[in-house]
């Protein structure tokens, strides 16, 4: 779960999960690693890149080749009950936005790859 994520050239889709932690984060790192294993296997996926503050404070940021393979995923009985417990015991906190990428870039020398 850490690097960068190898996208294709654009255009595709970015589900952006910004979170802060709650006291209780017993089990979070290994519904995490699971929910990215499982991610992985989901038709239209395309990377993922996650970081996490000593604060609490985290982002991950999932790429799909379109809005169906990101619905379908938001679906997944197993990314549901992942939601679920977020939601009841592991997020004091979190912001879910989607958006289209229509263009990237990589460094540090300004290298276009869309």
């Amino acid at each position: 779960m850490s690097g960068f994520a190898n996208t294709p050239e654009p255009p595709y889709y970015a589900v952006i999960f910004t979170s802060t932690l709650g006291d209780d984060d017993n089990g979070y790192d290994a519904m995490g690693q699971a929910m990215v294993d499982l991610a992985q296997h989901q038709p239209g996926f395309l990377g993922i890149e996650t970081t996490r503050g000593a604060d609490g404070l985290g982002m991950t940021v999932s790429y799909w080749k379109d809005e169906a393979s990101i619905q379908a995923w938001k679906a997944q009985s197993q990314h549901m009950l992942a939601q679920k417990n977020g939601i009841e015991r592991w997020y004091s906190h979190y912001e879910l936005r989607v958006a289209k990428i229509e263009r990237a870039y990589s460094g540090p020398y300004g290298r276009s790859v869309g």
